[in-house]
């Protein structure tokens, strides 16, 4: 039977998108505490069901698929510019496909509004109308109202019209940056995005038999599956090892391995690879926060998804990227070598280059010299700083790592930066090896 939790979540998902969510009203319907209702909706919005507005209250959203994730809700939008909502509440569960900004004529402003828009502008009434009556949203910069006739328009047409103090260019920067940070988020694939769902999964309950085994382990060429309760919870892992030997009449519960490594959804792919490979193990169950299983994830899956991630374009920098296209790779006498300047992003408040680039350049160059040997993602397992000179501004590195040893699985490396001549760090690292 489901608790009175997974009830509560149930109940949102059946919301139809754009409804109004509290908790006294949630508690009243499904009668639990509102202790209960309140934590619930909190777990429904992390997991993208519902937003949270200031002075308009929680909504029922739909949830964005992974391909869409660098796209935002008018209701993130609002979060994101600190704004209001003047009219269009209705809409805020709607997807923002471009934003445009009004700083010209109005007739050459309509040409780059269509449905799906956003329109930022300043206090300018016949553009706010005109925007709602092409199927767009509006943005007001400087803090201005509109006409009572532009917010009942919105409602009628359930398009947002929201209001902020920030000016344009900052508007325009901050909706900038929350779309860049999701183009980042895009490419890193989740567990989620390649689990076997639930009804695509094979697995054993605590009641099955040694016999189900058989049966089961004969039908799909494998024998490796997770083992769930009545309310589908994980309590084991159960393999060929475990069940050998033992009578066709034996529960699974009896010979089971107990409390499995489960992983949740929302944890990258390339965290499981790791958890995977350290541990030994083939298969994963994948759970919600609550142990409750929502599928499962093979070895074979993530080594198919590493690859595939490596064939995509790159879709937005990390601050590694940002430090690593600094410097530029050369070669010398004793292999390859990494030559860059200090540039201001890269300081502390006292002008030298800050702990945590250098522990960048250490892993990003480590890695790049262990790739040599083996093709594959690196993970650093373990970064030892030996001792670190203080490094001003606009200095000159060279960054030379030497790999000290190379299995199938681990690497290690020494690095060693030097400024005009003197060595000013030292550092070893060792990586997990994960083959693409």
């Amino acid at each position: 039977m489901a608790t009175k939790h997974e009830q509560i979540i149930q109940h949102i998902e059946e919301l139809e998108v754009g409804s109004k969510i509290s908790v006294r009203q949630v508690a009243k319907d499904l009668e639990v505490s509102e202790g209960t209702a309140y934590r619930a909706i909190k777990e429904a919005e992390n997991q993208g069901l519902v937003s949270t507005i200031e002075r308009v209250g929680t909504v029922r959203i739909e949830k964005k698929k992974k391909q869409n994730i660098e796209k935002l809700t008018f209701a993130e939008v609002v979060n994101i510019i600190d704004g209001h909502v003047l009219g269009g509440r209705e809409g805020l569960h709607k997807t923002l496909y471009k934003f445009v900004i009004g700083a010209m004529k109005l007739e050459a402003m309509m040409r780059y509004v269509d449905a799906g828009s956003l329109l930022i502008v300043g206090n300018r009434y016949q553009a706010h109308k005109l925007s709602l009556q092409h199927g767009a949203a509006v943005l007001i910069t400087g803090g201005f109202d509109t006409s009572d006739e532009v917010k009942k328009l919105a409602d009628e047409l359930q398009l947002p019209i929201i209001s902020s103090s920030y000016d344009t260019f900052t508007v325009a920067t901050l909706i900038n940056r929350a779309i860049y940070d999701r183009l980042i988020k895009k490419e890193i694939m989740m567990v989620e995005d390649i689990l076997i769902p639930l009804e695509g999964s094979y697995y054993l309950t605590t009641k099955s038999t040694v016999a189900d085994w058989h049966r089961l382990a004969t039908s799909v060429d494998h024998g490796r599956f997770p083992v769930v309760d009545e309310n589908m919870k994980v309590q084991g892992v159960v393999t060929t090892k475990d069940v050998m030997g033992h009578e066709y009449l034996t529960t699974i519960e009896k010979v089971m391995s107990k409390n499995p490594i489960t992983v949740v959804s929302r944890v990258s792919v390339a965290s499981a690879a790791h958890t995977m490979v350290w541990e030994g193990i083939e298969m994963l169950p994948v759970v919600d926060n609550h142990r409750k299983m929502l599928g499962v994830i093979t070895r074979q899956d993530v080594l198919k998804a590493l690859q595939y991630i490596q064939k995509q374009p790159q879709m937005g920098e990390t601050f590694a990227d940002l430090i690593m296209n600094r410097f530029h790779e050369e070669k010398g006498e004793n292999g390859i070598y990494f030559k860059g300047e200090v540039t201001p992003q890269m300081t502390n408040h006292l002008g030298n280059i800050s702990s945590g680039v250098l522990t960048t350049l250490v892993s990003e160059c480590g890695s790049h010299a262990l790739r040599q040997f083996k093709k594959g993602d690196m993970v650093p397992e373990n970064i030892t700083v030996y001792f670190l000179k203080p490094v001003q501004i606009e200095s000159v590195l060279e960054i030379r790592p030497r790999v000290l040893e190379m299995s199938r699985k681990f690497g290690k490396v020494e690095v060693e930066v030097y400024n005009q001549g003197t060595m000013v760090s030292k550092a070893m690292m060792t990586a997990q090896v994960i083959e693409r």
